[in-house]
């Protein structure tokens, strides 16, 4: 990374893309500047490549995979170990690269998002020590487990250092190679991590970097038939358009969809602790999280007291400059400020009451995408705030009068990502689990676990744990003469 002069100061210089192991400009097509979300002023900039780019990312790739499919799993292990090792130190310039693109408050940043890229490789490593390869079927035949080939990854702008590596790591370990478009909002953590690839050693043409627009970059990855799969992350329909060029060419896909999630809290569960942790999950990274618990399902006879309890926490939440120690930085662009008004604005003309939030920047903050941090409560199921994801600090709070009213509302909303259930009884929380459509569940406050599978209901494939490593492979059956 270099960086050069404006008139607003020194910003980064992200203008070249990374093809066949070199930092190469692209063969046509304009820069653009990336805003900093929190001063509104370009931090950097980025080339916008195009579909002839793509071509020479997907034959590197395509030649890379020759060997890089034959290299041992005692290598793969190597590799992945010398890039945990640049990772770590590289570590804060990840956090650092974050907090400008994303506005992720410094401490989040390098905690959560840069902690969790390392976590999902030393996970990689562990499952790679023992995930099973080849296994005898019968006395004749063996069923061998092979890598698909080149990999197109479309990674979106929430997570960005987590939705790269909890990708690139599962794909370079099963031995296949990638052509890779980051977000456009979040692009200087791909680099970085492209810089950190490079200096770990993956050999040249294994991991390729091609900045640039959906519609170009993103549809030519999709539609190349030297695809193998594509690997997706985003809104669900960007998904489906990203699933039907695909289709078209014959690619396997893997993708995560969107979500809204909801957190039922029983009856009997400790509403202290279930609303506060809910609001405070649900505000981290500024509500930009696919799996957040957007919807606070509380029982009719204690809405009253939950809404209090919302309303103290969520004003307790300090939101300002992400270089500070605050608990929200702004969200990441003004498009998704706009939306996210807009939806604020949408649920008061609904009927739902606004406790403590709404519309505008917080007090003091006159410039950057800052979002009060909002708690609706008396919202139905068929308010439009209830069925859209927000993707920001907003919390809608919906009331039910039985356990299968509870159940039927969370599963009547889009996604089917993740869920959350509240209970003093472990062994009730997971009865009420049993029942909901949501490909993760979260009990009784616990959080993530890298080495367990990821992803929603009906989605194309699973993240995560040695689950992750089977998407990146294909089964090829050996049946021999005589017995093995």
């Amino acid at each position: 990374m270099s960086r050069f002069e404006t008139r607003t100061g020194v910003i980064r210089d992200d203008t070249k893309i990374y093809v066949n192991g070199q930092w190469v400009p692209p063969l046509s097509g304009t820069t653009v500047d990336i805003v900093n979300p929190a001063t509104q002023s370009p931090a950097g900039r980025i080339s916008l490549a195009t579909a002839a780019d793509v071509d020479l990312a997907v034959k590197a790739a395509r030649t890379a995979f020759k060997t890089f499919s034959l290299t041992t799993r005692k290598q793969r292990i190597g590799l992945l170990q010398s890039i945990a090792g640049v990772y770590s130190a590289r570590r804060q310039d990840l956090a650092d690269a974050l907090t400008e693109e994303l506005g992720a408050p410094a401490k989040l940043a390098f905690e959560i998002h840069a902690g969790g890229g390392l976590r999902h490789l030393r996970a990689a490593i562990e499952t790679l020590e023992h995930y099973v390869f080849e296994h005898p079927q019968g006395s004749r035949t063996a069923v061998r487990r092979e890598p698909l080939g080149a990999i197109g990854m479309i990674t979106s702008w929430n997570w960005p250092i987590n939705q790269i590596l909890s990708r690139i790591a599962p794909a370079l370990a099963t031995g296949n190679t990638i052509v890779h478009k980051p977000s456009s909002v979040t692009p200087f953590t791909a680099h970085i991590i492209a810089e950190i690839l490079h200096e770990a050693g993956v050999p040249k043409g294994v991991y390729n970097l091609v900045d640039g627009t959906g519609l170009e970059v993103g549809a030519a990855i999709s539609l190349h038939r030297d695809v193998a799969m594509m690997s997706f992350t985003g809104s669900t329909a960007a998904g489906i358009e990203v699933a039907r060029y695909a289709a078209g060419s014959g690619t396997r896909m893997h993708r995560q969809p969107g979500g809204k999630s909801a957190n039922i809290v029983l009856e009997d569960a400790d509403m202290e602790k279930a609303v506060s942790e809910c609001v405070q999950r649900l505000m981290l990274n500024s509500g930009q999280t696919c799996h957040a618990p957007a919807h606070l399902l509380v029982p009719l006879d204690r809405l009253e007291e939950a809404e209090k309890i919302a309303a103290q926490v969520a004003g307790s939440l300090r939101v300002g400059d992400p270089q500070t120690d605050v608990h929200l930085g702004p969200v990441a662009s003004q498009r998704q400020w706009n939306r996210i008004q807009s939806l604020i604005l949408e649920g008061r003309e609904e009927g739902a009451t606004v406790l403590i939030g709404g519309e505008g920047r917080p007090q003091g903050l006159k410039k950057g995408y800052y979002v009060k941090p909002t708690i609706f409560t008396r919202v139905e199921s068929n308010m439009t705030i209830a069925r859209e994801e927000i993707f920001g600090p907003v919390l809608c709070i919906l009331s039910y009068r039985s356990e299968d009213e509870a159940v039927a509302i969370a599963n009547s909303t889009n996604g089917g990502l993740v869920a959350y259930v509240q209970s003093a009884s472990d062994e009730r929380a997971a009865r009420v689990a049993a029942r909901l459509e949501a490909g993760t569940i979260f009990l009784n406050g616990v959080g993530e676990d890298a080495e367990a599978p990821f992803n929603g209901m009906n989605a194309h494939g699973r993240e995560w744990s040695e689950v992750a490593f089977d998407e990146f492979l294909d089964t090829k059956t050996v049946i021999h003469r005589r017995a093995m």
